[in-house]
């Protein structure tokens, strides 16, 4: 363990560069599939969160994304036309309204998300339990900045 406190520039250099070729290969895998719709990256991960965060409402979603209110109305309005996603008033505001998969988003997810998961399956099963624990932790700690 005393080794990690030592990394040197170029060790941190190669995990970056080592993270965004994983980043690019997990998304280039469904590449085509989203291709055929005309959708991108953002669209891909649009649908990630709301599938993950079924009835997720616009704010949230924007947050969660980091991105414009414009950038996401864009995301948004491709989806919806192709019928994707659907938006449902809330309950309890009716002002917000809540994002859902719709049937033709859910099949057309778990065809990218089976694609994405060859790849992530494989090589979770060729490491051993305790590294697959470990790199959960450090990609958590990333994302949180720690």
């Amino acid at each position: 363990m005393k080794d990690l406190l030592y990394l040197k520039d170029e060790q941190i250099k190669d995990f970056i560069q080592l993270l965004s070729y994983a980043y690019r290969e997990t998304f280039a895998d469904p590449k085509q599939i989203l291709a055929k719709r005309y959708f991108g990256p953002a669209h891909l991960r649009s649908l990630n969160l709301i599938e993950r965060n079924p009835g997720i409402s616009f704010g949230e979603l924007m947050f969660k994304l980091k991105v414009t209110k414009q950038s996401l109305n864009r995301v948004l309005r491709d989806l919806i036309k192709s019928k994707m996603i659907k938006q449902i008033k809330d309950e309890h505001d009716t002002r917000k309204k809540n994002l859902f998969l719709d049937k033709e988003g859910k099949v057309f997810f778990q065809t990218v998300y089976n694609t994405q998961k060859k790849r992530i399956f494989n090589a979770l099963k060729n490491s051993n339990a305790d590294s697959v624990i470990k790199f959960k932790e450090v990609l958590k700690k990333i994302v949180d900045g720690k």
